[in-house]
């Protein structure tokens, strides 16, 4: 009689059963919550920056560190938070990062000055790029690779409509309760999330190494600071680049160099470089970074394009800017499908041809078709970034070994932030210059504008797809 053998691990069940069982249904919500938080966290506060600058009488170029601390601290320690993850464990980690974002975001609403405010928000963007790093990390242990697209999909519409319900609650909170509510509502969904991810959450695997890899602290401060150099100088003076944005970008580059040097010397590096050399996660990182800055554009050039190319009022720019994140919130399930259907490869690059379309589309859009020119190229691309953000969330992410898992997320995230704030720097200089006179430009300035914008962003996805279709060349045998 042969004894019993010892049950697989539930992600293992799951995993060959091809199915979505009742606790993969609970990691999935506590993940979604996960990735909900933070995207809530940096779209809520900007709608009480006023409220926040009455009450702490502080002028509004001060109040604006409120949301730049919380970017910041992301941008910079993301990576970090993965890699420390991966090897102290990413359940354990991610239960801290969730419980530091409740403490975080009460001290938000407490805090009595401005500046213990920043220091709050700081800590706050500390915990959300531990949640952000580690959500994708944790979707090889506990989705069938079958459904993996699927679960990208839906982790990608929870930051959606993180990012579109921002605005519209923290409007609803600071009516009724003031701008401290904007912060305390994190508490009780952060309770949430925390309770499923104690209980859904797959444990760490303790005693496979007799000892753990040494962390690269060299690697990891030169990291930090090189980003936050390079992020500072992208959104400071907002796209204006005076002797401050030089000074802090020749920092950066300096910074790059001096951490790739530690990294080809350190025993156990942050971020393994010969891993970029790999054809799938090199493009997949390049393209990422590169359809995210075109992203940023929708949010730079649209309110100018809206309110005073076309003439709206206020309320209808705001309905007309909201059709975007709506589309994003109701597409990243579907995408995920149809990339457990048909492919990431094959929808990645469906997604990048759609955003090239209707990139195309709003660099020749003629102001006389009014909003319905303009919403429907908008809600092309859109909807064509949920498609290739969950193909190349897929593709990145399927075929790297677990111990790497939580880096390589941080590095996605990564990608994607460096590409908005370069595009918000990048794209408002560009349509800056093609209104010759954005403060005083009459409504076919505007225009002008906005059609070399999206000129420049139809360069940017067809290098994206360049890179894309090269990537995929090399990484076949």
């Amino acid at each position: 009689m042969q004894p019993p053998s010892k049950p697989a691990p539930p992600e293992q069940q799951a995993t060959e059963a091809g199915s979505v069982t009742t606790p993969v249904r609970g990691a999935l919500a506590s993940l979604s919550l996960a990735m909900l938080l933070p995207a809530l966290g940096t779209s809520i506060a900007n709608v009480g920056l006023p409220d926040m600058a009455k009450a702490l009488h502080a002028p509004f170029q001060d109040v604006q560190w409120i949301v730049l601390a919380y970017l910041l601290a992301i941008t910079a320690l993301i990576v970090s938070v993965g890699r420390l993850g991966d090897m102290l464990g990413r359940r354990r980690l991610l239960l801290a990062g969730i419980a530091l974002f409740a403490v975080a975001s009460a001290l938000c609403a407490l805090a009595p000055t401005l500046w213990l405010l920043v220091a709050a928000r700081a800590l706050q963007g500390l915990a959300a790029s531990v949640m952000m790093a580690l959500t994708m990390a944790f979707v090889g242990s506990t989705v069938p690779k079958a459904r993996t697209g699927s679960a990208m999909g839906l982790l990608g519409t929870m930051s959606a409509v993180g990012t579109t319900l921002g605005p519209a609650l923290g409007g609803l909170l600071i009516a009724h309760f003031g701008w401290p509510a904007i912060f305390l509502v994190n508490v009780p969904l952060a309770a949430v999330a925390l309770l499923l991810a104690w209980r859904y959450l797959p444990a760490d695997r303790g005693g496979a190494h007799a000892k753990r890899p040494v962390f690269d602290h060299r690697g990891t401060v030169l990291l930090a600071l090189t980003l936050g150099a390079y992020a500072l100088a992208m959104t400071l003076g907002r796209g204006h680049f005076g002797a401050r944005n030089v000074a802090l970008l020749l920092a950066a580059c300096v910074g790059a160099i001096l951490f790739v040097r530690v990294e080809l010397k350190a025993p156990g590096p942050l971020i393994r470089l010969a891993m970029l050399r790999a054809p799938v996660l090199g493009a997949g990182l390049a393209t990422s970074m590169l359809v995210s800055t075109v992203m940023m554009s929708t949010l730079v050039v649209g309110p100018f394009y809206l309110a005073r190319g076309l003439g709206l009022g206020t309320a209808v720019t705001g309905m007309v800017l909201a059709a975007g994140p709506l589309v994003a919130a109701f597409c990243g399930v579907p995408s995920g499908w149809l990339v457990d259907r048909y492919g990431a490869q094959r929808m990645g690059g469906a997604g990048l041809c759609g955003a090239a379309a209707a990139c195309l589309a709003l660099s020749l859009l003629p102001a006389s078709l009014g909003i319905p020119g303009y919403v429907a190229p908008i809600m092309l691309l859109t909807a064509s970034y949920a498609l290739f953000q969950a193909a190349n969330n897929t593709a990145v992410m399927g075929d790297i070994v677990p111990d790497q898992r939580g880096v390589i997320s941080g590095m996605l995230n990564l990608s994607r932030n460096l590409g908005l704030v370069t595009g918000a720097s990048v794209m408002g200089a560009v349509f800056a210059a093609g209104t010759s006179d954005i403060t005083g430009a009459q409504p076919a300035a505007m225009i002008r504008g906005m059609h070399a914008s999206f000129a420049v962003a139809s360069a940017l996805i067809l290098a994206a797809l360049a890179i894309f279709v090269l990537g995929r060349a090399l990484s076949k045998p």
